[in-house]
C-alpha cells in the first residue's frame, strides 16, 4: 500500500496552473516560461524562480524518462508548495535520461524553509506520471481543465483519501 503524501493535490497544483501547448522551443525557455508563469501566482520574482530551477538542472537533467520533465527547486521567499503542469506544444530536448524529448513537464517549487515537502512532492509526482495511462491522457486532453482532472483522478486513485 502506497503511502499517502502529506497534502492534497490542491494544495500544490490547481486547475490554473495546468498549461496546455505551451510553446517553447527550448529546455531554458520552457523553465523561464514556468518561472514566469509561478511567479505570477506566487509573489516571487520570476528571475528567482528561474534561477533557483536553473541551479537544479545543473547538477542534473530532471528529465525522468518516457517524455516527463519534473523540474523542482526550493524558493526562498515562496509561502507554499506550488505546481505547475504543461504539455508542450511540442518536445523539447531535455537532456533526459533516456535521451527522448520532453513533451509534459510538472514544476514543483518548494518554499526554502519547507525543504522535507520536496521528496514527497517529487516521490508524488513521479509515480503519478510513471503510469502510461496518465501520460497517454495528459498527452489527449482537449484542453486544461480536461488534464488537470486527469491528473487529480490519477492522484486520488494512487493515494485515496
Amino acid at each position: 500500500m502506497s503511502e499517502a503524501p502529506s497534502m492534497p493535490i490542491s494544495e500544490f497544483l490547481v486547475p490554473e496552473h495546468v498549461l496546455v501547448d505551451l510553446a517553447a522551443p527550448s529546455k531554458q525557455s520552457v523553465l523561464e516560461a514556468l518561472a514566469t508563469k509561478a511567479a505570477a501566482w506566487s509573489g516571487v520574482g520570476a528571475q528567482p524562480i528561474f534561477t533557483a530551477l536553473s541551479n537544479r538542472e545543473q547538477l542534473g537533467s530532471t528529465g525522468v524518462g518516457q517524455g516527463i520533465a519534473i523540474p523542482h527547486a526550493t524558493v526562498a521567499g515562496l509561502a507554499a508548495p506550488l505546481g505547475l503542469l504543461a504539455r508542450l506544444a511540442r518536445p523539447v530536448d531535455f537532456d533526459a535520461i533516456d535521451e527522448g524529448k520532453v513533451d509534459i513537464v510538472f514544476v514543483l517549487l518548494i518554499p526554502a524553509t519547507d525543504r522535507a515537502a520536496a521528496l514527497k512532492l517529487l516521490s508524488t509526482a513521479a509515480r503519478i506520471l510513471r503510469s502510461e495511462e496518465t501520460r497517454a491522457l495528459i498527452r489527449a486532453a482537449p484542453d486544461a481543465g480536461a488534464l488537470y482532472e486527469a491528473i487529480s483522478e490519477a492522484y486520488d486513485t494512487q493515494f485515496p483519501g
